[in-house]
């Protein structure tokens, strides 16, 4: 029994410094206590509620500094002090060695050389085919529906039984330019498959929180007019590639008097869709109290605001989002078809890492 006795006492001798270890210490080189150390409930979280309270008026001091520092530069005429930039997984991204460069003259002369070269530099009009898959629902035809109000140009066509080879084909000989492909599971759609005519590429998006242009409240409806088209974050060269295939939809001469915009927004890989109509409006200045008219009418028949004007955004519908599972060399081909990128599992290793 002594034995067992002097061993524990050994043993609890050896686990104290371990445990002291695990403490971090403050500036006056006492072991600080963290909540995490503590095992009772209630004075776990008194703890904590008491190093929240200390974090949150040192912040408020370092507020009031701030401004007193600014207030005083300003009296001054001196610079403002600089601003701290939040930390975000956006600025905090990997390094990526595939990020383009403004001065890449390896970039520009590949563009000139690309397959949506012809369309981009308006030798070629585009002309886009749009179909389902095979077993589709009401959802598919409704999505095409709205798309061809986004895309001028686009023509739909029942897929019926025809294999996809098939429908390239016929697209090629009647000089489309691009095809798209809306896929559908469990009467929702949830794929998009764009494909370059006549030699690729062929990008495989997958689909997801669909919205229809009668499901938005307030929605307006669109018009006519050939749309703006607005890309945002494609930085590297996978998106570079990517957002040339998405500008290949569009004609490249937008008429501006119908005040269209389709935005591609990327994200942390996941690309979002909007189609918005801005509005000019005038608003009535409090110093006219409503006796101005606040608008005149020219002899031509234009329309002249007056007093304060205001842009906003109506949206028009569709919205949904998109993330990019494969990029293939060519037009669809699911067995001797060659990828440029293909999205795998075991690529997310880190939240901080993107391809496009």
């Amino acid at each position: 029994m002594g034995n067992k006795r002097k061993a524990r006492e050994v043993h609890s001798d050896d686990d104290e410094p371990a445990k002291t270890r695990t403490k971090t210490t403050v500036d006056g080189g006492k072991p600080q206590l963290l909540p995490s150390m503590i095992k009772n409930k209630e004075k776990r979280s008194a703890l904590y509620a008491k190093l929240k309270h200390e974090k949150k008026t040192e912040k408020r001091k370092n507020a009031k500094a701030r401004e007193a520092l600014e207030s005083r530069a300003l009296e001054l005429g001196e610079e403002l002090p600089p601003k701290k930039i939040p930390r975000t997984i956006e600025n905090t991204r990997e390094a990526d060695e595939t990020v383009c460069k403004p001065d890449d003259e390896e970039l520009f002369a590949g563009n000139d050389a690309d397959e949506f070269s012809s369309v981009l530099n308006s030798e070629r009009v585009p002309k886009v085919l749009m179909t389902t898959c095979r077993f589709n629902s009401t959802r598919g035809p409704a999505l095409i529906k709205d798309l061809l109000t986004v895309i001028p140009n686009a023509v739909y066509y029942k897929r019926g039984t025809y294999d996809l080879k098939k429908i390239v084909d016929y697209a090629n000989n009647k000089e489309f330019t691009s095809v798209i492909v809306v896929h559908t599971s469990r009467r929702e759609p949830d794929a998009l498959l764009v494909i370059g005519l006549p030699n690729g590429p062929t990008a495989h998006f997958k689909l997801s929180n669909l919205v229809l242009h009668k499901d938005l409240k307030n929605h307006g409806n669109p018009t006519g007019h050939k749309p703006e088209l607005v890309l945002n974050n494609f930085t590297t060269r996978l998106g570079h590639r990517v957002g040339r295939l998405i500008q290949s939809l569009f004609p490249q001469d937008p008429e501006f008097r119908g005040r269209r915009v389709v935005t591609f927004h990327n994200q942390r890989d996941f690309i979002f869709f909007r189609h918005h109509r801005y509005i000019f409006e005038s608003r009535e200045d409090k110093k006219t109290n409503g006796k101005e008219k606040e608008e005149e009418v020219t002899e031509d028949g234009k329309r002249i605001l007056r007093g304060k004007i205001i842009a906003r955004l109506q949206e028009c519908g569709p919205r949904f989002t998109l993330k990019l599972t494969s990029l293939q060399h060519g037009t669809f081909d699911t067995k001797g078809g060659e990828y440029e990128w293909v999205h795998k599992p075991e690529m997310d290793t880190s939240r901080r890492r993107f391809f496009l």
